[in-house]
């Protein structure tokens, strides 16, 4: 499994998910939900941004949950 980085630009007001290397970004694709996608040459999403994103509780600590399934 890769390594997943969050980053959030509070004077952008994104939060960025990345789930591959950023470094292989090709295209982005905005959705019509205020999302933007992050593609890879082979079209494969390497990271969401979230647009107009604001922590209601700035002082708190982002909590990561990871969940497994079985497949």
């Amino acid at each position: 499994m890769e390594k997943i980085k969050i980053v959030h630009d509070q004077k952008g007001n994104t939060l960025t998910i990345w789930l591959g290397n950023p470094n292989e970004e090709y295209i982005c694709e905005e959705t019509t939900d205020e999302l933007i996608l992050m593609k890879d040459k082979n079209g494969k999403v390497i990271g969401i941004e979230v647009l107009h994103y604001s922590n209601s509780q700035p002082n708190s600590s982002l909590i990561v949950e990871t969940v497994l399934t079985a497949a």
